[in-house]
């Protein structure tokens, strides 16, 4: 813990930029529970009711899917890979595969494998899936049909106090695991830590090309693991009561009061 303190107060800010200059594009939507964007830009929005639909980047409707609620309540989405979309249903360690429109590809039951505490998924550098299973402490990859095909030691044999990521994310050729309370931990695909920074209480954390951001109140804070370069624009207008955001190269997009709303946005990403 005293390393992660060191790391934050020696991060150099590149000075606290405050903004409401982000224009607002346009608003999609009305009674929404989430979203997530694909990075051709298409649109994933799923309703109160229950209902997934997907939106092309030009706002013409591709399809929808109205099975969301067989498997409990719907905990995440990864739409990293537009052709493959991954629907994880913690409560039951269920994940359904759906091919681009939204037809499902498979179900894979994580309980069948003895991982009976999934924490957090994400689509893997193989077209499997990631999954930290908590009780074991280890991140695991599963192939297509839910076969363990991989998985680190114990995490409680590495750190005295091992994460428990609410998110994680497969980049260039690293998985980046987050966890609010302990902060960001980078590995490569061998389960070797090649980072570990305090970056405490943020929400939607996304990679985006080396860089981590995140959402810490109305601020959004983004970070090169390794570079010690933390960056913070605070965006009172668009972040105030946002429930969820996602930033993509040139956007940003913020749920809110049941509807997306999508700004213009110029920096934070390069």
């Amino acid at each position: 813990m005293r390393y992660f303190l060191w790391i934050l107060l020696m991060l150099p800010f590149t000075g606290m930029a405050q903004t409401d200059s982000f224009p607002l594009v346009s608003v999609v939507g009305k009674d929404l529970a989430d979203f997530r964007i694909d990075n051709l830009g298409n649109y994933y929005l799923l309703s109160q009711k229950g209902e997934l639909k997907k939106l092309s980047a030009t706002g013409d409707s591709v399809a929808v899917f109205n099975d969301v609620r067989r498997f409990g309540k719907l905990y995440a989405m990864d739409v990293s890979n537009p052709l493959k979309l991954i629907l994880f249903y913690r409560d039951f360690g269920t994940v359904v595969v759906l091919d681009r429109l939204l037809n499902r590809r498979n179900t894979i039951d994580m309980r069948k494998q003895q991982i009976l505490q999934a924490k957090a998924v994400a689509q893997s550098y193989d077209n499997g899936v990631w999954v930290y299973d908590e009780i074991d402490a280890k991140l695991k990859r599963l192939d297509d049909n839910g076969n363990v095909i991989g998985e680190t030691v114990d995490f409680r044999n590495v750190f005295d106090d091992p994460p428990s990521p609410e998110q994680i994310a497969d980049a260039d050729r690293l998985v980046y695991l987050y966890d609010p309370n302990k902060g960001l931990f980078v590995l490569d695909y061998f389960g070797s830590v090649r980072n570990k920074v305090a970056l405490l209480g943020w929400t939607d954390f996304q990679v985006i090309g080396k860089k981590v951001i995140g959402r810490k109140g109305t601020l959004l804070e983004s970070y090169v693991p390794g570079a010690l370069q933390l960056q913070e624009i605070a965006m009172p207008a668009q972040l105030t009561g946002v429930q969820k955001m996602q930033v993509t190269i040139d956007k940003l997009y913020c749920l809110k009061d049941g509807s997306l709303f999508i700004y213009a946005l110029n920096n934070l990403s390069k």
